[in-house]
């Protein structure tokens, strides 16, 4: 098997069977905000487009990168389908010309044939609200003599399936690093913005050396992120600048935690590197000395920057206008989604303030309206500060995922009372009739809780009540306070209760 990385989350798999070309990703998304890093601009992208098979893990957009795979990738690859409850990437694919489907069936074993004969692969489907923009997904891919786990950014809950159909694997790709707008955005002080960073940025990393572990890969290759900020105004989300709050960790950064915790299994790939593996063997070569990049990376990024001021300049030409009554455009949006989503808007719970340049608007989640407002009505408990062309840009383009545009792209501001607010976020990713029904059933349906484990003189349920996680895998206690690693949500051990978000009560009691 060799496996050539493509940049950021994207690889390119070649088995005698046939080529697979995953997740690739070249042209700056969210806003203009994220770049590829390292540049991979200069890979033959037609070559590399001229497969047999496409996998794109989920929509969002430094996965799903429509211009790159409308104008460079074969419209006869079969594309390897992953198992969504809502069929939006499939749509998303045939919108740009892509024709042939196969649909796989959740944490199942396939038999997959290309020109030269047969690979079995999985995809392991992830359903839950909170898994990119409705669904995220991870790929196994065997030859006979190699697996790899392309798990990429998504988060499984259960790793015994993929030994039980594979048994050992060989190749770990996986993200390690930030992609998120928390805690940049936020309107809290800089010191407690610090703060939360390193814990985020720790947790990170924390949670991918656990994935590790279960994975037990002979290789690991750290992947999908970070993105690089070349923007002026947003360049100090760079961790080039010894800035310890920094949740954007690179790859020379994770090899490092890995050596430090005894795994000499790490492989760095920058785009245009090639693991030839065949089973425990990886011979791998790179296409210039990776020390371009990471001696000096404050300055490669300012090379990138300047190479690619006139690719922001033209996207940011595309926006729409600042002018225009915004009301009545997003009281059309929201309120048929309010009306039609009763468990979320519930578990949101409070009024939600939209200040968009010199206008506020408030979502009223508890009477299901959008409006002006209210004399008197003071600080809402949730709030954000956009820029009014981006939300009219949303708004034209009709956008279904505000998550997957606006949030992501961090060119906003933010403030909260209280915990993270998860019923808010969904419904900000859910904004058609198919996804917000999805999300308002999946939040409503029972979960068995009745298993309990053990850790650190605690008997606690054992699956996670945010998004059943394993804690005997995924748990860290520490005094009174359980984290689950998976996402880095807290509860209070005595009481049960969550410390990061309404609701989501554990059972817990000390033994």
């Amino acid at each position: 098997m060799q496996i050539t990385s493509v940049g950021h989350a994207g690889f390119h798999i070649r088995t005698a069977a046939g080529s697979i070309l995953c997740d690739p990703w070249v042209n700056p998304a969210y806003f203009a905000s994220w770049v590829p890093f390292p540049d991979n601009t200069e890979l033959d992208w037609d070559e590399l487009g001229d497969c047999d098979f496409l996998y794109v893990s989920h929509l969002h957009r430094d996965h799903f990168d429509a211009k790159h795979l409308a104008e460079h990738v074969n419209k006869d690859a079969l594309v390897l389908l992953p198992d969504y409850p809502v069929p939006d990437l499939r749509r998303e694919l045939e919108k740009l010309g892509f024709h042939r489907f196969f649909e796989t069936e959740d944490s199942v074993k396939h038999t997959v044939t290309g020109p030269g004969g047969d690979v079995d692969i999985m995809i392991v489907a992830l359903r839950a609200p909170a898994d990119g923009p409705i669904g995220d997904s991870g790929l196994l891919v065997s030859d006979g003599e190699t697996t790899c786990f392309n798990m990429n950014d998504a988060r499984p809950v259960d790793m015994d399936v993929i030994h039980e159909a594979f048994g050992h694997i060989d190749v770990h790709l996986l993200q390690y690093s930030g992609a998120i707008w928390y805690p940049m955005v936020y309107d809290i002080p800089a010191r407690t913005k610090t703060n939360f960073g390193k814990q985020k940025r720790q947790r990170g990393m924390d949670r991918a050396r656990s994935y590790i572990e279960q994975v037990g890969a002979t290789w690991v290759v750290p992947s999908a992120g970070p993105p690089v900020f070349l923007d002026d105004e947003l360049r100090d989300l760079n961790d080039d600048h010894g800035d310890e709050g920094n949740i954007f960790p690179d790859q020379m950064v994770f090899l490092e935690q890995m050596r430090i915790h005894g795994n000499a299994g790490g492989v760095l790939m920058i785009p245009g590197s090639v693991a030839d593996v065949r089973g425990a063997e990886l011979a791998l070569t790179h296409p210039f000395d990776p020390g371009v990049i990471y001696d000096d990376k404050a300055a490669y990024i300012a090379r990138m920057a300047e190479r690619f001021a006139p690719v922001l300049a033209a996207e940011k030409a595309t926006w729409a206008g600042p002018e225009g009554s915004l009301l009545e455009p997003l009281r059309e949006l929201f309120e048929p989604i309010m009306k039609q989503s009763d468990l979320i808007c519930d578990g949101i719970g409070y009024p939600v303030g939209l200040v968009m340049g010199e206008r506020t608007v408030v979502l009223d989640f508890p009477q299901r309206v959008v409006r002006e407002p209210v004399e008197g009505e003071g600080r809402y408990r949730y709030g954000f500060r956009i820029a009014p062309e981006l939300v009219h840009t949303v708004l034209r383009d009709r956008e279904p995922d505000w998550v997957n545009t606006i949030f992501l792209s961090t060119r906003f501001q933010a403030w909260r009372i209280g915990g993270y607010n998860e019923f808010l976020y969904t419904f900000f990713k859910c904004l058609t009739d198919e996804r917000i029904a999805y999300a308002d059933g999946w939040f409503s349906e029972a979960h068995d809780d009745s298993a309990s484990t053990e850790l650190a003189g605690w008997e606690i349920q054992r699956r996670c009540p945010h998004l059943k996680a394993d804690l005997s895998k995924f748990g860290v206690v520490e005094g009174e306070t359980l984290t689950c690693n998976l996402h880095g949500w807290q509860w209070d051990l005595e009481s049960g209760r969550c410390k990061t978000s309404k609701g989501h009560e554990l059972r817990s009691r000390r033994l």
